[in-house]
This record gives structure tokens, sequence and C-alpha cells, in this order.
């Protein structure tokens, strides 16, 4: 059987800031850098290995119809979620970079696990749940 990753990618509308706050509330790395994409992987992962691609809402890089200029970032329906292995030194990374909390940090009874629902500078839902 093959594996299959995810590797989202998500249009925001300054992917430096972008992938500042990512590095810092997620304690991700840059694998790619500059102002029109970001490529983000964990701690000493190889640069294909990414977790989370940015990418310019002006740069359409041949992807026709990746970004709705009558649209905002951050669309209703869209959560990108991140499971981590410490949970509480990822709420405490979120707290110092003064991320926008709307819901948690909660203990989730269905899913058996912590959660933290926050907003990032494009207004996507990032949740941060433990394992």
């Amino acid at each position: 059987m093959t594996a299959i990753e995810a590797q989202p990618l998500i249009v925001v509308t300054d992917v430096e800031a972008s992938s500042r706050w990512y590095q810092s509330v997620l304690g991700l790395e840059s694998a790619h850098g500059g102002p029109e994409y970001e490529r983000l992987i964990a701690p000493g992962a190889d640069a294909r290995d990414f977790v989370l691609q940015l990418h310019a809402t002006e740069t359409t890089h041949d992807h026709p119809g990746l970004f709705d200029v009558e649209r905002p970032p951050g669309a209703n329906g869209v959560a990108l979620w991140f499971r981590v292995g410490d949970f509480d030194a990822a709420a405490e990374r979120a707290s110092a970079a003064g991320a926008a909390v709307f819901n948690g940090p909660l203990f989730n009874e269905r899913a058996q696990h912590h959660e933290l629902w926050l907003r990032d500078p494009d207004g996507y839902a990032v949740v941060i749940a433990s394992r």
C-alpha cells in the first residue's frame, strides 16, 4: 500500500509574515522562504517532507483558480489541523506569539485529545491537537 501524506497549500496575504507566525506557533522551520511561496517543515526534516505550503495571493505560478480576489483568504469551512507531540509547549508558543485563540484549550471527549483553536494572520482556523 502506498502512503498518502497531506501537503496543504493555503493562499495568504503576506507569505513572510505568515511563515514567521507558523514557525513561532507550531515550531516549524522554513524550507524555501521568500515573498511569493514558502514551504514549512518539522524541525530537522527533509525539505521535501513539508507540513504546509504558503502561497501569495497575487502570484499564480501556473495554478489557475487558486485564489478568488473577490473572497478573503481564510474562507469559512477550512480548518488546518496539526497534531503535536507536546501540546503544552505548543499552547505556550501560541500564547507567546500572541495568537488569537477562539476556543480552548479544551479536552475533546469524542476525539480523546486536547485542542486549542486559533486564527492565523489571514483568518484561517488553526487547530493544535494533542496525540
